[in-house]
């Protein structure tokens, strides 16, 4: 891929900076495509002088799109929103800046695009973030057929918004409520994901497909709060919400700031997180998935009493 110009839309997230981080080393050109390019500054130093740039996008506008897309062989949305606020809505972003995305793509002569969806998208989905995924991957689709489509489950590593959570929590509260604690996830490393872009960045192999990621085992939500709680050495006790009552904790809880939970990921938590049989997965591009056990450690210690200095238990 040396020499070749990437745009990575949403670049400056957890996704994002691992992928930036690989791409430099393959010595591909770089474009960080983002809201708040100051927010991306950091990735500039990953790469050697002038490899990395970082510009401003906005996938509700679409001037700056095709700034961004100018001159790119290939392309990565990584854009998506787990809770909407202000103008960042499911359907303008999900759907409409897919849509827009894949669009400018085509018409530009990009080579290569490669869309991250999420697993259990849905068009006909009750959730309105699996809905708009669904919606997005159907966009995606008619305006760039050859668009390689990803579904990762919940994504782990060092700044991932899951495992971190959980965990802070665990150092903050002795009892923490779980709700719908049955529901199965299947936790897949961001270094896996990453791998999957580069290989359909790197040929057209799997152009045109969609693939399920998915790690080496299932958990349950309480389960993986566990693991949490367990590495950052927090005793904690888990209350399980009953489901006639979690809706009304839910919502007062979606109107604090960062709420940790809204309404509509409820929703999501009555529906199994895990690759469908029969899918394409990591193992179909001889990918072998990282275990959770294994990357945990290597980040939660913060959380520990003692930091990173605790004897492992």
């Amino acid at each position: 891929m040396a020499q070749r110009l990437i745009t990575i839309f949403g670049g400056s997230g957890f996704v994002g900076k691992t992928l930036v981080e690989r791409l430099a080393k393959t010595g591909a050109r770089i474009r960080v495509a983002v809201r708040h390019p100051n927010s991306a500054l950091a990735l500039k130093p990953l790469g050697d002088v002038g490899q990395i740039q970082v510009v401003q996008a906005n996938l509700r506008n679409e001037d700056s799109v095709r700034a961004a897309l100018t001159g790119a062989d290939a392309v990565v949305n990584l854009v998506g929103i787990l809770s909407q606020s202000g103008a960042q809505k499911f359907d303008k972003l999900h759907v409409g800046g897919a849509a827009l995305v894949a669009k400018l793509s085509a018409e530009m002569g990009v080579k290569n695009l490669v869309h991250m969806s999420a697993l259990g998208a849905d068009e006909d989905a009750e959730a309105n973030y699996a809905r708009t995924k669904g919606e997005g991957e159907a966009a995606v689709r008619h305006y760039f057929p050859k668009a390689t489509i990803l579904r990762p489950s919940v994504i782990f590593g060092p700044d991932d918004k899951l495992f971190n959570r959980f965990a802070q929590a665990a150092s903050l509260l002795p009892v923490i409520p779980v709700f719908s604690g049955d529901c199965l996830f299947q936790p897949v490393y961001v270094g896996d994901v990453v791998q999957v872009m580069l290989k359909a960045l790197e040929g057209d192999e799997m152009q045109g497909q969609a693939y399920e990621l998915g790690g080496v085992k299932t958990y349950s939500l309480r389960q993986l709060m566990a693991l949490a709680a367990d590495e950052a050495q927090q005793k904690v006790t888990f209350i399980d919400v009953p489901d006639f009552v979690a809706p009304f904790q839910v919502f007062f809880l979606g109107l604090l700031p960062n709420a940790p939970i809204t309404l509509d990921q409820l929703k999501m938590l009555k529906k199994d997180n895990v690759v469908s049989e029969g899918a394409k997965s990591l193992s179909d591009l001889g990918i072998t998935a990282t275990p959770v056990e294994a990357i945990l450690p290597s980040y939660l210690h913060k959380y520990r009493p003692k930091g990173q200095f605790a004897q492992e238990v």
